[in-house]
């Protein structure tokens, strides 16, 4: 118990630090409504344990094995960013009849969903992060490994879920907040497209270590 406790304590602090999905969230619950936020969030949950599944079967090992393949995932992950934080500088204004959601963009909830998968999924180091900690808490006298690669994935996910739908939210309530002002909506836009942007370069210039 104790070493799940480190565990989650580990993977909270992770949590808490702001990356793409967090501002994927955040500015999806602002411009869609904290539904499709919401959405979003089980679209990132999905892909944290794809993420899980392929740490335990070593696929990161490919990618120390391979670089090309950490480099395809790389530039692919980066272009997707670029892209959505581009998608945000275009976003139209805010539908007056309803707050906080952007008339324009009335995505589906099958795109919310896809856009978490996509942001979390293309990201090499969203694996690497589950394959360098995930292993720390084995402990190879308990049991069978895969029974608690299992057990870790459960909890990373479920987390993981419950942070993100609190920033679901919090893009819901900013959302309505916003919704009084059309300045600050555009400083909203603009702020959440250039970290995406600011994201995806940093990713474009990571190395494997």
């Amino acid at each position: 118990m104790e070493g799940i406790a480190l565990f989650i304590v580990a993977l909270s602090m992770v949590l808490l630090l702001p990356g793409p999905d967090m501002i994927l969230l955040l500015q999806t619950g602002a411009r869609q409504g904290r539904g499709k936020a919401l959405a979003t969030a089980v679209g990132l949950a999905i892909a944290r344990g794809l993420h899980v599944a392929l740490a335990a079967s070593g696929l990161a090992t490919l990618f120390k094995v391979s670089p090309w393949t950490f480099e395809v995932v790389r530039v692919m992950g980066a272009g997707y960013l670029l892209w959505l934080g581009l998608k945000m500088f275009r976003a139209g204004s805010t539908d007056s009849s309803v707050p906080g959601v952007s008339s324009e963009l009335g995505i589906s909830w099958g795109t919310a969903i896809l856009r978490g998968l996509f942001t979390n999924l293309l990201n090499p180091k969203a694996l690497l992060f589950c394959s360098v900690l995930l292993p720390q808490f084995i402990d190879l006298q308990d049991g069978s490994v895969m029974g608690q690669f299992l057990k870790l994935g459960v909890i990373l996910v479920t987390l993981g879920l419950a942070f993100d739908s609190v920033y679901a939210m919090t893009g819901g309530w900013l959302g309505r907040w916003l919704a009084r002002s059309h300045a600050a909506q555009r400083v909203q836009q603009w702020l959440f497209g250039s970290l995406l942007i600011g994201f995806a370069v940093r990713l474009a210039l990571i190395q494997q270590a």
